[in-house]
């Protein structure tokens, strides 16, 4: 790996902004393609940010940062991705349900799916059944992840995917759910996906845009 790579993945694991932005900067500057430096750079420093994660030596509000740091990297190089070519692994619609005011889940989640190479419109919290469905069809996303926080709202997740089927959609997409009350016993029941955490989102997705 290049040196350049090398401390662009390190300064993004050690959550500092200005260095990735510096480091990515440099490197087209030395002319690195777009690729190389997402591909070699951003996203190997994101793989150890989910590895720290993971183990537990890295908490939510490092990874918020980092996911900061790695959307400050993607900025700068996004003009030259396009013009490279490059696409995004997958595009990702998400959404707090209906009746749920909880957003720093889904925001992490929403950071480090963007740092794994998805396209993520986020569109909210409190968010409708008939909204979520009209922006389904409007953007037609591979993945729709949904977020509830309370026992009380998390019902409005079978609303959700009774509505996809209603609106004949739902076999054109893959369904993640995600908060503190669901399990994978719940997801199954209703036809979505669970992850447990972040990290898990982000490997799932990843499973799911593969079969999409």
């Amino acid at each position: 790996m290049s040196q350049i790579f090398k401390t662009m993945a390190e300064s993004l694991a050690n959550c500092s902004v200005e260095n990735v932005k510096n480091s990515v900067r440099k490197a087209i500057d030395d002319g690195f393609s777009a690729k190389d430096i997402l591909n070699k750079g951003l996203l190997v420093g994101m793989d150890e940010v989910s590895a720290l994660f993971k183990d537990g030596e890295m908490f939510v509000p490092e990874v918020l940062v980092a996911a900061k740091a790695m959307q400050a990297g993607l900025e700068i190089i996004k003009p030259f991705l396009r013009s490279d070519g490059v696409q995004p692994v997958g595009r990702i619609l998400m959404a707090t349900v209906k009746g749920d005011l909880h957003d720093i889940g889904v925001k992490l989640v929403g950071m480090m799916l963007e740092g794994a190479g998805f396209e993520v419109v986020n569109i909210g919290v409190d968010i409708p059944t008939t909204a979520i469905i009209e922006k389904v069809k409007e953007i037609r996303p591979d993945i729709l992840g949904l977020s509830a926080m309370l026992t009380t709202t998390m019902t409005s997740m079978k609303d959700v995917i009774d509505a996809l089927k209603e609106e004949g959609v739902f076999d054109n997409i893959k369904v993640m759910v995600g908060g503190a009350p669901l399990s994978t016993m719940y997801a199954e029941k209703i036809g979505a996906h669970y992850s447990a955490d972040a990290n898990e989102a982000v490997l799932l997705a990843k499973r799911l845009a593969k079969r999409a």
